[in-house]
């Protein structure tokens, strides 16, 4: 009924009509007791997050989609499940567990993602809690795709998903790469024992690791194909004005500076090293791109475009790393 995948963009719906009194005045079971269809949770869920003004940015857009993900997630139905049943009557208990994460979702801003335990990306769902950031890059269009791009012939053999939160990049991956081998790394143990729970539910364990390090400095030795990260990027201005929402992801993952490039200047000194003669290097910098291109003015970034929006993700190539050493030292 919506799609899943998100760029990494905020919307924030206005509070609407403020002489008016949300029905969230009155007590759970009286709620449920008046919601009968699924097309009545929908309605009255939309009504409630556009009345409290909510950020949608982790997953959707609106406050239709995110009804909509609320309540296919609170019932366990698929995506893509037929509309009629919106006519379909809920069982008393499925009234009261939406009303509840309504309730939720709007008194204490947490992101339905958190709310649900899980997210989708690239088409696959996975594990996530407030250990982790919610999966929202749109580097999932470069997966589907296979990185057909920058490899035509031969897909990667050897991949490095750094800094990889919940691992949705790095499995992904190797979920429409079978014969690609993924290491996911992050700093963060707390992470990768989110990223290794969804190692497991993808098993894909024979194929996918999970290591501690920070940026490269546990993986010594090491040499991949490809490169793909999504680090903290969130430059200061934007990290002290974020709307509640992003406050209840890991400042860890968010905040890299007052340019928001404290690891991406790492990443682009010591990638080369870990990259074959052939490789790329291929990272996400969102809203910090502008930063980056004048803090290195010189670098050819290859700006890539995404159809299903996002923006602020680069490609290097192995050689181009080597032209720009200097810079970067």
């Amino acid at each position: 009924m919506a799609d899943s995948s998100s760029a990494p963009s905020s919307t924030r719906l206005p509070a609407q009509g403020r002489d008016a009194s949300s029905t969230l005045v009155l007590a759970d079971g009286e709620l449920a007791d008046g919601l009968i269809t699924l097309r009545d949770c929908l309605r009255w869920a939309t009504s409630e997050f556009h009345l409290a003004g909510l950020t949608f940015s982790h997953g959707t857009d609106s406050a239709w989609d995110e009804a909509v993900a609320l309540v296919l997630g609170a019932l366990h139905l698929p995506w893509d499940v037929d509309p009629s049943v919106q006519e379909a009557r809920l069982l008393p208990m499925e009234r009261e567990r939406i009303v509840a994460l309504v309730r939720a979702r709007i008194t204490d801003r947490r992101p339905l993602p958190y709310l649900l335990g899980e997210a989708f990306f690239a088409g696959l769902t996975f594990a996530v809690d407030e250990r982790v950031l919610i999966p929202r890059s749109p580097i999932a269009e470069l997966i589907e795709s296979g990185y057909q791009a920058w490899f035509p012939e031969e897909p990667p053999r050897r991949i490095l998903d750094l800094c990889t939160g919940s691992g949705c990049i790095g499995i992904a991956s190797a979920e429409y790469l079978p014969t690609a081998e993924v290491d996911l790394s992050d700093i963060s143990q707390d992470a990768l024992a989110v990223a290794r729970a969804n190692i497991n539910r993808h098993d894909v364990g024979r194929r996918v690791r999970a290591v501690q390090s920070d940026v490269f400095d546990g993986l010594e030795g090491q040499r991949y194909d490809l490169i793909v990260s999504n680090p903290p990027y969130v430059d200061l201005r934007d990290l002290t004005t974020m709307p509640e929402e992003f406050r209840h992801e890991p400042a860890l993952a968010l905040g890299a500076g007052s340019d928001g490039l404290d690891i991406v200047r790492r990443i682009l000194r010591e990638a080369r090293a870990h990259l074959t003669d052939q490789g790329v290097l291929i990272v996400e910098v969102g809203n910090s791109d502008h930063h980056l291109e004048a803090a290195f003015p010189e670098v050819p970034f290859l700006w890539l475009d995404f159809e299903r929006g996002g923006q602020g993700v680069f490609a290097l190539t192995a050689d181009e790393l080597d032209a720009h050493a200097a810079s970067f030292a």
